[in-house]
């Protein structure tokens, strides 16, 4: 038997690994819809108008860069929904993985990692999906909701106004606190 050396292998091996975050594309540019959106809900005439325009942009968030990304997604959302966090986890560790660029797969990630309890280990995803994408008002809120699970009050209603700001008809909003002087 013939060997051959590491040097010759080990970048065959690694060639034949899929190159997960150089085959993600981009994320769809949604964001002219987005500002519509976020202007109709500045002048929703109630809750339910305003829960329709939440959902279309759901609708945006979770619409993947590709197909592969949109199964991972799809596929950790639903194991979420079943309480199936280990799954989860997997799913959205490999769209992270995968697409690194792609607000969702953190801010999904975060919300199991909420789920769990596990608020620490939520806060690093959540900042990364604000830092991708800085008017997600879903990341807003559970980071919001992180703080305040976590005892850091005044951080989390600072936040908390950072996603009212952009939807004043989020259901969190029963959880804002008057700053000193103000009235809700």
């Amino acid at each position: 038997m013939r060997l051959v050396p590491f040097s010759v292998v080990a970048p065959l091996a690694f060639a034949a690994a899929p190159l997960w975050a150089d085959g993600c594309p981009e994320a769809p540019d949604h964001a002219a819809a987005q500002d519509a959106l976020f202007a109709e809900l500045q002048t929703a005439a109630g809750d339910m108008e305003a829960r329709v325009l939440s959902q279309r942009l759901w609708g945006f968030w979770t619409d993947a860069p590709d197909g592969a990304s949109q199964e991972m997604l799809d596929r950790g959302m639903r194991a979420r929904s079943s309480y199936d966090f280990v799954t989860a986890l997997e799913r959205f560790d490999a769209l992270v993985g995968y697409c690194p660029f792609y607000a969702e797969g953190y801010n999904q990630r975060a919300f199991v990692r909420f789920l769990q309890g596990a608020y620490a280990a939520a806060l690093p995803d959540l900042d990364q999906a604000l830092e991708l994408n800085p008017r997600h008002v879903g990341a807003l809120s559970g980071k919001a909701l992180t703080l305040m699970a976590l005892g850091r009050e005044a951080e989390g209603q600072t936040v908390l106004r950072a996603a009212l700001a952009l939807n004043p008809w989020l259901s969190e909003r029963g959880l804002l606190k008057p700053l000193p002087g103000d009235d809700l």
